[in-house]
């Protein structure tokens, strides 16, 4: 197990606190943990992205700084919802120092909300201002597509689909899957395309989906599933389908609505919030320069997630399509946080029992 998910290697109360110790216990183990040396620094860090792609950063960036980075994941099927309530219901006494989301609408509450602290970052000044916040509480770098995964044994490639509204089409029945919107960047698509749609649209679209395609616990579930053959296509991020892509099966990525008239896809980035009144903020600044510099965008464009560079001196991978290569869908992402409570129990009533 590497040191940025190894809490317990160091005396240290929030680490044992943040993994659910009891105070009783954590004071009896304390004892037995080596003490912290002069200098050592460490930062808590609630992260959305899998840790399969961000526990490497995370690494070298401890092997730079010599600073730990004691990490806190979440499930691929609450994911940011999950890390949200958490930063929500620990805003009076923050154990969280810096919060990497995999996607934004959760960020933009969360700024809402008035948990974010504003850091004037010198590394994000060359990322484009509409993946950073003008009152500098987050930062977006990393994005991902929301794409089709199709199965090309089973798709002849007249018959692939080539939109989001495939999904419910009745050719397809029980064929298709996507997963519950209620969490991660499924839960960002659907409020971005409440936004785009109106109210009433987005809620007959999922109407229609929710009888016409299996749902999945996650994106991950669904790029599987389609890889198996188990289903014809699915809704899923860039960085899911291309590990199936790169293990040889059989699966391709479609972009969906690349129509003139079509919506575009969707490009969601990863975010960067630093918490209000959080225990190390200034450790959490240093990474937060780590995190948007150069290195760290091409780390993840070149690894096993393909995420898509938005500072514009780093150059994309041949892998996957960016928002300079394609129809991308234009969406107002402060909007789709304004809307994401109505959007949220439509969504919570129609699929909390779905399977």
């Amino acid at each position: 197990m590497s040191r940025s998910h190894v809490p317990f290697r160091n005396s240290s109360f929030l680490a044992l606190l943040l993994y659910g110790i009891p105070l009783g216990l954590a004071i009896g183990v304390v004892i037995f943990l080596p003490i912290l040396t002069s200098g050592e620094e460490s930062v808590v860090v609630y992260t959305a992205l899998d840790q399969e792609f961000s526990e490497p950063v995370f690494e070298e960036f401890t092997r730079q700084t010599g600073i730990e980075v004691l990490a806190k994941f979440d499930t691929e099927s609450t994911k940011t919802v999950g890390l949200t309530q958490a930063l929500l219901a620990e805003r009076d006494r923050p154990r969280c120092d810096l919060f990497w989301n995999n996607e934004i609408v959760n960020t933009l509450r969360l700024d809402q909300a008035k948990l974010l602290a504003s850091y004037d970052s010198a590394a994000a000044e060359v990322y484009p201002e509409q993946f950073r916040s003008k009152r500098r509480t987050w930062h977006g770098f990393a994005a991902r597509a929301r794409v089709l995964i199709v199965n090309t044994e089973l798709v002849p490639e007249d018959e692939e689909p080539r939109s989001i509204f495939d999904l419910a089409d009745p050719l397809w029945q029980d064929r298709v899957g996507f997963a519950k919107p209620l969490a991660g960047t499924t839960a960002s698509h659907a409020a971005c395309l409440f936004v785009a749609w109106g109210e009433a649209e987005a809620q007959a679209f999922f109407r229609k989906l929710k009888a016409n395609a299996r749902v999945m616990a996650g994106n991950k579930q669904v790029a599987l599933a389609v890889a198996r053959g188990e289903l014809a296509f699915g809704l899923t991020d860039t960085d899911d389908a291309i590990i199936e892509i790169d293990k040889g099966l059989p699966v391709k990525i479609v972009y969906p609505d690349q129509q003139p008239d079509g919506l575009g896809t969707l490009f969601i980035p990863n975010t960067l919030a630093l918490i209000e009144g959080s225990p190390n903020p200034q450790p959490a600044r240093q990474l937060v320069e780590f995190l948007l510099s150069p290195q760290v965008e091409r780390m993840l464009a070149d690894g096993p997630s393909a995420q898509i560079p938005l500072n514009p001196a780093v150059k994309g991978s041949d892998r996957v399509e960016s928002p300079q290569t394609i129809r991308a869908m234009e969406v107002d992402f402060d909007a789709a946080a304004q809307l994401w409570n109505t959007a949220a129990a439509f969504l919570r009533q129609e699929f909390a029992t779905a399977n």
